[in-house]
């Protein structure tokens, strides 16, 4: 990939893309024209390969756009993105001297594709003192056939001051939504309190494990962390490490949320559901909300806590242990 820039931003180019294989700048021309030969020049692949042009000013290309384009190009010497014109147009300068129609005519995107040898020959054809305004005319006058593939909205260029407003807002919403899971359970062992999202819980038993046991906020931690595809709560604090005995697990969800915040996204809700015959959780399941939404940062009307039994089957029916299952969903920059 090669990247055209004036002569005194060449500097400031090769930091930005200091780290990244398969790039390189070089320094563009006087004219826009002589900006793309120059960066046709500087293209190694073959030139029987495709290239693509895009314009820096357009920063929402993505991968579906380039597909589409390329697919377009094995049947034609140039591929173009267009979208058809909705305005109605005018002719005048200062008042109106005419209407014109917009039937049969497109707007013209970026990233055009082309076959690489036919641009370079259509570029070398090019009469001296014109300039042209996309690549897609050079290719044109020179005789070759460009096909048309349905444009983007999201392609738009950046050209007024208000246009950079639009764009910051846009980049800010381009977020995806990630959902994780999480399961832990603890065996029941002595002790007069069991530790539950947060809630300490009088008990005529308590929850064995290396830190507090709480069940609930181990599993919320690992839904927090799948989500984001981060490890798990074992990774982070292995239970080898005695800095962690008895430690509190609502340490080990702040952490994770944090890791959250660290990748610029938010918690959008949480559920949690515990699964055993004691004790009873309904009593204590308001306060474990609250517990719960003041350590994600969320209102209460985002923040599940629910409980059931397995009517005495298994190590929770016969009253050995507990289990918590949580999901989450983060949402974060795509």
């Amino acid at each position: 990939m090669v990247v055209v820039v004036a002569r005194d931003r060449l500097a400031a180019a090769d930091d930005a893309l200091a780290g990244l294989v398969g790039w390189k700048a070089v320094t563009g021309g006087r004219t826009r024209a002589e900006s793309v030969q120059a960066g046709l020049a500087a293209t190694t692949v073959q030139e029987a390969q495709p290239v693509l042009i895009h314009d820096a000013a357009r920063p929402f290309v993505d991968g579906r756009h380039v597909s589409a384009l390329l697919a377009a190009l094995e049947q034609a010497d140039g591929a173009i993105p267009t979208l058809p014109v909705p305005d109605t147009l005018k002719r005048g300068d200062g008042h109106v001297d005419e209407t014109v129609s917009r039937e049969g005519l497109w707007r013209a995107q970026t990233p055009q594709a082309f076959n690489m040898a036919r641009l370079k020959a259509a570029y070398l054809n090019w009469p001296a003192g014109e300039e042209p305004t996309d690549d897609a005319s050079v290719m044109e006058r020179a005789g070759g056939r460009v096909a048309m593939i349905p444009g983007d909205p999201m392609l738009m260029k950046l050209t007024y001051p208000e246009d950079f407003l639009m764009a910051e807002q846009l980049a800010g919403g381009r977020r995806i939504v990630r959902m994780g899971q999480g399961i832990d359970a603890h065996r029941f062992g002595p002790g007069d309190i069991v530790w539950l999202c947060g809630v300490a819980i009088p008990h005529d038993k308590g929850l064995i494990g290396h830190s507090d046991a709480d069940c609930g906020l181990h599993a919320l931690t690992d839904a927090v962390l799948g989500a984001i595809g981060d490890g798990d709560i074992g990774e982070h604090f292995p239970p080898s490490d005695p800095q962690w005995k008895g430690a509190s697990s609502d340490r080990f969800l702040r952490h994770a949320v944090s890791r959250v915040a660290a990748r610029g996204g938010r918690i959008l809700n949480a559920d949690v559901t515990l699964i055993c015959e004691r004790p009873k959780i309904r009593p204590h399941r308001d306060a474990m909300r609250a517990r719960i939404a003041e350590l994600l940062d969320l209102p209460l009307d985002r923040v599940s806590v629910k409980a059931t039994t397995t009517e005495g089957m298994g190590f929770t029916g016969r009253e050995e242990g507990l289990m918590a299952q949580a999901v989450v969903a983060i949402e974060t920059p795509a």
